[in-house]
This record gives C-alpha cells, sequence and structure tokens, in this order.
C-alpha cells in the first residue's frame, strides 16, 4: 500500500529504499532490517529461482516469524521490485571518453544492463507490474537518457528510445536463459543440442517445401558467425542506425 501522508505515493519499503525514512536515533538497533530481508530474498532467487521466493520462506531463512517481515515489507510484490533494484545495482560508469557520442553510450548502456540480466537471470522472472521508480532502476533510466541529451530528440522520443532498446535487452536476455535452462535440465552438451536441432530440421525440410529454411541451413548461421554477441549487436546496430537517421533529420 502506499504511504498516503508522504505525498510519493510509494510504499513505505520503497521510501526506505530511497532514504526517505530513517531508524529512530534512540532504542536498540534492529536485528531484522529491510536490507537483510532483501538480501535473503536474493540469496534465495539466485540460488533456488523466483519459485522458491515466499514470504514465509524468506522469514525461515532469517529465523523470524512471518509476520515480522511484514512490518518492513506490506506485499510479496513489493518485496519483487527490491530484489531486482537489488538484481540490477547502479550502472557502471561509462567508460567512454569525454566527448563520447550518442551511439557508443547507448551501446555501452545496452551492453552493461545485458550482462547484469545474464548474470541475474532470476530477475527475468519477476513480473514488470509498473514504470520504474526504485532508487537503481531509476539510475539506469536516467543513464539511458543522459546518452540521449544531445540528440535533438524530443523528451517522448529519449524514453521510447531507451524503451525500445531496453525490451531488445529484456528478450534477448530472456530467450538465452529460457535456452540455457531448457539445456541444463536435458543433460545435452549446448553444441548437441545444436546439432540436434540442424539434423531435425534438415530431416523435416526440403527445398520444395521449404526453400527459405533450406537456404538458412545451407549457409553458416547455425554454426557461428564468428562472434558470439552477433544476434544481440545485429538488432541493436540495427535500432540505432534507424535512431541516427531520426537525429540526423533533427539536425537538419
Amino acid at each position: 500500500m502506499a504511504d498516503e501522508d508522504s505525498g510519493t505515493g510509494l510504499p513505505a519499503s520503497l521510501e526506505t529504499a530511497w532514504g526517505l525514512r530513517e531508524r529512530p536515533a534512540k532504542g536498540p538497533r534492529p536485528t531484522l532490517t529491510l536490507p537483510k530481508i532483501v538480501e535473503a530474498a536474493v540469496t534465495l532467487a539466485a540460488g533456488e529461482g523466483m519459485d522458491a521466493v515466499s514470504m514465509g520462506r524468506v522469514a525461515k531463512e532469517l529465523g523470524v516469524s512471518t509476520m515480522s517481515l511484514y512490518r518492513y515489507v506490506t506485499a510479496k510484490e513489493e518485496l519483487y521490485i527490491l530484489m531486482a533494484d537489488a538484481g540490477v545495482g547502479t550502472p557502471p560508469d561509462p567508460s567512454a571518453g569525454e566527448g563520447a557520442g550518442w551511439r557508443e553510450l547507448l551501446t555501452e548502456w545496452a551492453y552493461a544492463q545485458r550482462a547484469v540480466l545474464m548474470a541475474n537471470s532470476w530477475i527475468l522472472r519477476i513480473p514488470i507490474t509498473g514504470a520504474p521508480v526504485s532508487p537503481n532502476q531509476l539510475a539506469w533510466m536516467e543513464r539511458g537518457l543522459a546518452a540521449l541529451a544531445d540528440t535533438g530528440l524530443e523528451e517522448g522520443e529519449k524514453l521510447s528510445t531507451i524503451i525500445l532498446i531496453g525490451g531488445l535487452v529484456r528478450n534477448e536476455a530472456t530467450m538465452a536463459a529460457d535456452m540455457m535452462e531448457a539445456i541444463m535440465k536435458s543433460g545435452v552438451a549446448p553444441d548437441r543440442v545444436l546439432a540436434q536441432y540442424t539434423n531435425t530440421l534438415r530431416l523435416m525440410t526440403g527445398p520444395d517445401t521449404h526453400p527459405a529454411v533450406t537456404r538458412l541451413l545451407e549457409s553458416s548461421a547455425f554454426t557461428g558467425s564468428g562472434e558470439p554477441d552477433f544476434q544481440f549487436r545485429f538488432g541493436l546496430d540495427r535500432i540505432l542506425d534507424g535512431l541516427a537517421q531520426l537525429v540526423a533529420e533533427r539536425a537538419r
């Protein structure tokens, strides 16, 4: 529930994450804190997946009653938001030198997001229930918008740009996580899975029924382009190519 007195419209737990609610200076320091709750939940998700995360299980890991958690987090959905915020962390400082262009900055921003999601794939299992409102999520949003500061784009266009690129990042990371999970469950090596798939396609298709698929199989598409991130790079570059045309139009 949102705290009606604060005016932020945020739940008390998120206000605490923003540093808007402080522990009273007097009195004993509590053994249970919001950061400890979030840390325990993240540890569960990283080790056993999001299905393992419940208020009861987190309480058990902390050695407290389930009801004691509700003093800090009023709903599981709030805990999910805080977990995702902890998982993505703060965006890294741009490594591009001073004067780097918007394209270089956005590329670095996109790859940094992708790296975080690939390393913490449990974040992808958290449903998106609204626009970002947590500290780290807003920091990522700020970094993406800032990369477009000198493009001449309207603010709505900047927002649409980072949503589009963020969607590419999330979709690519989700597919990679899903495929890896399926491969792990099968117990078959990744290269063997791909070989089985291409063999199945060759047996089930042919130039008369599936000429386009046949041409694909005859190419090197499934054997690799030499660049591990080729598909992601290809998609990102095509988005940025289109954006470059719009930026050029704004400059004229």
